[in-house]
């Protein structure tokens, strides 16, 4: 998806301004507070988000939003990553309005992305199977038209984001002639659709299987074929969260590097010791690496470069294994205290393992990215 170039300094201002309202209304306490609520985000800061324009970044203006693109998104997700940001941002503000984007069916963009937008809808996508594979092959779901015209969704999806607080879910499912994409209202009383909440390791992420019989939807049109736009919406939705590793990471290591200046042992701050600075030094590598890789994904994906494919499977692979290295690194380097559940440590380290699974494993990446390497 094309967007107009935001000037540098107004990317700065945003992000500067999203940086004060997290720690303002999203402190450590405040994201233990939510992430054991039913809801799973608090409905106020998200209203604040939606204000922002944080929620409808990547939205055309024609429909509310801001009208960014992949860039902005990266910059922002940094921000939410670095503040563990309990929020559906990523499934409705991101995969959901930019499947809907891709799409390019008129009418549905013009009754879903300006709700989505203002906040006052939230959205997700039901697009893989129990296999979590991403694929066109992993979709479970089936669709089938009825006398009267309409289109029945039978069958499964999973790891599916947000969907017990979603008013919309676009599902992906085969139907007779090809896969379509589905927008089924979801809620309570939505027929024939069950949601089944999954555990997760990570309590501020929450992910559910969809369960659909005979659940009455609208087969949304298509500009090119499906599963492109699929990938689209899927690829930015990988540099938001190559972006919101980066940001965890960096969050994670200035939090390790403050802790060991104030550690004293044997009579001296533990950052002075010298297998501490090593370990500082190696994760101040990573972390440089995954900001790197986050931000020339989002940079490739917005100029439309012929490699912008690899660019970003390189992110999702990248910025997945040095959230996970820098956060198992904090906690060893915080030493016993950090292996307790109400220590933040904890919490990034549970957000690095949980990321890193989110829409695909990092090998599965790190494979698509040799392929298209020639390796």
């Amino acid at each position: 998806m094309s967007a107009p170039a935001i000037a540098a300094e107004d990317i700065q201002a945003l992000t500067d301004s999203l940086k004060r309202l997290l720690a303002e209304q999203g402190p450590e306490a405040e994201v233990r507070r939510v992430m054991e609520t039913p809801e799973g985000y608090d409905p106020t800061l998200w209203a604040q988000l939606a204000e922002m324009g944080v929620v409808g970044l990547i939205v055309d203006e024609a429909y509310g939003g801001v009208g960014a693109g992949p860039v902005e998104l990266e910059r922002v997700t940094e921000e939410t990553g670095a503040a563990l940001l309990c929020a559906p941002l990523i499934s409705s503000g991101v995969l959901a309005a930019g499947l809907l984007h891709a799409l390019d069916d008129e009418p549905a963009k013009a009754r879903r992305l300006p709700g989505i937008a203002a906040g006052t809808t939230i959205a997700t996508a039901a697009l893989t199977g129990c296999k979590g594979l991403w694929t066109e092959a992993a979709v479970e779901a089936r669709a089938s038209q009825g006398p009267d015209g309409g289109w029945r969704l039978e069958g499964a999806a999973a790891f599916v984001t947000d969907a017990a607080i979603a008013d919309v879910i676009l599902v992906a499912a085969h139907a007779p002639d090809a896969i379509g994409i589905f927008e089924l209202a979801a809620g309570p009383r939505s027929e024939g659709l069950q949601i089944r909440p999954q555990r997760t390791f990570d309590r501020t992420l929450r992910l559910a299987d969809v369960v659909l019989t005979s659940a009455p939807a609208l087969r949304l049109q298509s500009a090119g074929p499906v599963w492109e736009a699929v990938e689209a919406a899927l690829d930015l939705a990988r540099v938001a969260l190559a972006g919101e590793q980066a940001g965890g990471a960096r969050r994670s290591l200035e939090m390790t590097v403050d802790y060991a200046k104030l550690r004293v042992q044997f009579g001296r701050p533990i950052g002075s010791f010298q297998a501490i600075k090593h370990m500082a030094a190696d994760l101040k590598l990573e972390m440089e690496s995954a900001v790197s890789a986050a931000r020339h994904a989002a940079e490739s994906l917005a100029r439309g470069a012929p490699d912008a494919r690899a660019a970003v499977d390189l992110a999702a692979f990248a910025c997945a294994d040095a959230f996970s290295a820098v956060t198992a690194a904090s906690v060893q380097m915080h030493g016993g205290i950090a292996f307790t559940w109400t220590h933040p440590a904890h919490l990034y380290l549970r957000r690095a393992r949980a990321d890193a699974q989110l829409f695909g494993a990092p090998a599965a990446y790190r494979e698509r990215y040799l392929t298209a390497m020639g390796g």
